[in-house]
């Protein structure tokens, strides 16, 4: 199945998108929520982003949801440190945190690719909410 990883400068940001997800989420699905630095602040850091990626990883590949720019500067710095084949099977998806989050645990559930999760997540951006 495909993993999912939630990046957030945020401990709680990360924590509840992860609850949330969970409740849509298959049994045993891989979400992994990385939020803050090792000190309890705000931020995020390469070494942390790259343990969840590899908890996430069960082969299929991973989503990467990330909040803000540093984040996202954060995941490419992480996916430099993966070694290269797995790093070819992680994709940062230009997507909403929470609602692109959602639809790629719903997608994965369904035992969809790689491409097609990410493509529903991205596919958030678009939700109308009025």
């Amino acid at each position: 199945m495909v993993g999912i990883v939630i990046v957030s400068h945020s401990a709680k940001i990360a924590d509840g998108t992860k609850e949330l997800a969970l409740q849509v989420a298959k049994q045993n699905q891989p979400i992994q929520a990385v939020g803050g630095i090792s000190t309890g602040e705000m931020g995020t850091e390469p070494m942390r982003i790259k343990m969840a990626i590899e908890l996430a990883n069960e082969g299929q590949g991973v989503v990467v949801l990330a909040d803000l720019g540093s984040a996202i500067l954060n995941v490419d710095l992480a996916c430099e440190l993966l070694p290269d084949d797995v790093a070819k099977q992680v994709v940062l998806a230009d997507a909403p945190l929470v609602e692109g989050t959602i639809g790629a645990v719903v997608e994965a559930a369904l035992g969809s690719e790689l491409q097609k999760v990410v493509k529903t997540a991205e596919a958030a951006k678009t939700i109308q909410k009025m």
